[in-house]
């Protein structure tokens, strides 16, 4: 029992030293942070309409409860400092005939009641300005105004984070794995994508980018050093129609990076290949953008994509997400290298060309026969 523990212990550990950094996960999230920062954070407040939708939902929530309860509150004072100079509070003691800037207002708390009333419009007939003081009708007009520029932008705010076309992508789906095959008689590197709702994305463009480690001739080492991947589909890459799951593939020819590796060495490639997709949210016309990333150990050599699309009894296409990752062993050449030289062996089988060293000698036959 010790040992069986022992060893899958071990077994996880390697599996943890052969882990891989990948520059985008899964789920689309880029893995990178920035150091030493010339630029003060300053800059980020300039463009502050950016920075609220890019923060976490708790912190969103907590500058829209602070942004109205702290303007509630500082009016408040406000309200309560003008009817301290006017001399309306009780412990002042004002005259029967005295006419207050603001009817009502006793204290600390009604005078944080009147101005929520006054931001938010209630509007309760209990507390109200008089014409006695030009302060609190400017105070009155300043808060209104203000009132409506913070519901404006909180509430626009939270509207557009909710809207965001960031969500949409999470209803599109890349499979676990990347499969390599044949396919067309070519060698190809297959990726299954999906949309899991009935609404389109218009415009759909597919592409990819292969991250590794190149080392120039200059001797310079460049580090997630890019190199464009070019995914195609059956009827195109561009404008794609995907109401169904759709299986894009990269050719695998002499100008692939994958050209040169073979099944045999694949798993000892240091290389992350980042799929993109970017396409027009049918409902709201925004842009989106959905990301997936695979390392070598997410690429399958020799195996195919199972079925997923059916028709039934009744006429309709039915799509079968259990088989969406499911993957199939085919018979596949084990590099590409082999296929194009196997291809080209048989093309000149079929051609056939002359040995310039063989050279035909005529001989002259004699009789030998008398009569």
């Amino acid at each position: 029992m010790f040992s069986y523990l022992r060893e899958r212990f071990s077994s996880h550990l390697r599996q943890r030293s052969r882990r891989r950094a990948r520059l985008v996960s899964k789920d689309g999230r880029c893995n990178i942070e920035f150091g030493n920062v010339e630029q003060s954070r300053f800059v980020f407040l300039i463009d502050i309409w950016t920075t609220i939708l890019d923060l976490r939902w708790r912190y969103k929530m907590t500058i829209f409860i602070s942004a109205f309860l702290g303007s509630w509150f500082l009016f408040g004072l406000l309200w309560y400092v003008v009817a301290y100079i006017h001399k309306d509070l009780p412990e002042f003691n004002p005259s029967i005939n005295h006419t207050p800037c603001v009817e009502n207002i006793n204290g600390l708390t009604s005078a944080f009641l009147f101005s929520l009333e006054t931001q938010v419009t209630i509007g309760y007939g209990f507390r109200c300005v008089t014409e006695q003081c030009a302060t609190a009708i400017f105070l009155l007009i300043f808060q209104s105004i203000l009132g409506v520029i913070i519901n404006s932008f909180m509430c626009g705010a939270i509207l557009a984070k909710i809207s965001r076309s960031k969500n949409r992508a999470k209803t599109i789906t890349f499979s676990k794995n990347a499969v390599i095959s044949k396919r067309g008689g070519k060698l190809c590197l297959l990726i299954r994508v999906a949309n899991l709702r009935k609404s389109l994305l218009i415009g759909s463009h597919i592409y990819g980018k292969l991250l590794k480690t190149t080392i120039t001739p200059e001797g310079e080492t460049i580090i997630l050093d890019q190199v464009n991947i070019e995914f195609i589909v059956d009827a195109g890459n561009e404008n794609l129609f995907f109401i169904s799951p759709l299986t894009i593939y990269h050719i695998i020819d002499k100008n692939s990076p994958f050209f040169h590796m073979a099944a045999e060495t694949l798993l000892q490639q240091d290389f992350e290949l980042v799929v993109f997709l970017d396409g027009t949210v049918e409902a709201t016309s925004a842009t989106c953008q959905v990301r997936t990333s695979y390392i070598p150990e997410e690429v399958l050599w020799g195996y195919r994509f199972a079925p997923i699309v059916s028709k039934t009894k009744e006429g309709k296409y039915r799509v079968d997400f259990q088989n969406f990752s499911k993957t199939v062993a085919v018979e596949t050449p084990h590099c590409a290298f082999c296929l194009y030289n196997e291809k080209e062996a048989k093309a000149k089988e079929k051609k056939g060309y002359d040995n310039p060293g063989f050279v035909l000698s005529e001989v002259n036959e004699t009789s030998d026969t008398k009569m």
